[in-house]
């Protein structure tokens, strides 16, 4: 029988790396009922309940009506800090309510906190923040109050000798944030959606570049492309938009043929390509919706993928689809959603 060879097969698999998580529960202490203003607490949950290791959860500072101010207009920040004018106020989608400004403060504070922190340590970091690529300066939309990925972004870029990176692959177009960021030098926005809701024209004297899908075989050439067509850029950190909506089975911009194993491979592609960079991630979940055939339960595992792969990238392994969906706990979470009933739920 052949032997293995030494520091190759016998060798023990690289576990994965501490990986911070900003969450609190003030994330979803809002009184509007949507998958936007719940999912962080069903995904810190279940962390809770199923670990992925090295993963830690701390509760982040909530972010300043200072801060929000150098991206959105003052008029709108306190539009939604007081509840008045009441359409400007509920102009991302989400009914107002006292605790909405404490909520979208504790997100948006989570991803800057996540930002800040992968850029020190060099290593990734992730929020369980949802709502934030739809907002532009002046209002929100799409279910999204403030721009987090902005917010981030402009804190990193203060103190960064290099460009930061802002790759959105949500389902839907991430035109609120194209709004705020094409005019600032040392941002690119890499957007690949597979729905045209927010649709916009990217400026060609930039290297940021918006691609909408339309047909399954081509969701990760084009991530490939389009990764690999930045690598003469240095960047500092790449922000990640990891939605997960682009999966066939999600009510709300979801492509048929996108399923769960091309979405590991999706993060096997961006960790990699962060890995080979030497570039810190800081992420957020983004879209992702329960409805029809995407229980709860499937969902959330769809989204431990994202932070999986982030854990196992800060401990220096190569990875494969296959530790992702390992640690993610994909093959026990997709068994017990197999056996749960079918959401009758339904989404506008």
């Amino acid at each position: 029988m052949r032997k293995s060879s030494k520091g190759h097969r016998n060798s023990p698999a690289k576990p994965a790396g501490h990986l911070p998580v900003f969450y609190s529960s003030t994330y979803t202490v809002s009184a509007y009922e949507f998958d936007t203003t719940r999912k962080a607490t069903w995904v810190a949950e279940s962390i809770r309940e199923q670990t992925i290791p090295g993963v830690e959860l701390i509760a982040p500072v909530p972010v300043s009506q200072v801060i929000l101010e150098k991206v959105h207009d003052p008029e709108y920040v306190e539009a939604v800090r007081r509840g008045t004018p009441r359409e400007l106020a509920e102009s991302g989608g989400l009914e107002w309510d006292v605790r909405l400004w404490d909520a979208v403060s504790a997100s948006n504070g989570g991803i800057v906190a996540a930002a800040k922190k992968a850029q020190q340590s060099r290593a990734h970091a992730g929020s369980l923040s949802s709502g934030l690529h739809h907002a532009s300066a002046a209002h929100g939309k799409g279910f999204c109050t403030f721009n987090g990925l902005a917010l981030a972004a402009r804190e990193v870029v203060a103190a960064a000798p290099r460009r930061v990176l802002i790759l959105d692959l949500d389902a839907h177009c991430g035109g609120g944030t194209y709004s705020i960021v094409r005019h600032w030098p040392a941002v690119v926005h890499l957007d690949i959606s597979v729905s045209s809701f927010d649709q916009y024209r990217v400026e060609a004297s930039t290297p940021s570049t918006l691609d909408l899908v339309t047909d399954a075989t081509r969701y990760l050439p084009t991530l490939h492309e389009r990764l690999s067509g930045l690598n003469e850029i240095e960047f500092e950190l790449v922000i990640y938009n990891a939605g997960v909506d682009p999966h066939q089975h999600c009510q709300i911009g979801g492509l048929p043929g996108i399923t769960s194993a091309i979405l590991t491979e999706r993060e096997r592609i961006v960790f990699e390509w962060a890995r080979r960079r030497r570039v810190p991630v800081a992420f957020v979940l983004a879209g992702g919706y329960v409805g029809g055939n995407l229980s709860q339960e499937a969902l959330v595992g769809l989204h431990r993928l994202t932070i999986a792969a982030a854990a196992l990238g800060n401990g220096g392994a190569t990875l494969t689809a296959d530790k992702i969906s390992s640690v993610a706990g994909m093959a026990q979470r997709e068994s017990r959603s197999s056996r749960a009933p079918r959401s009758d739920s339904t989404r506008l």
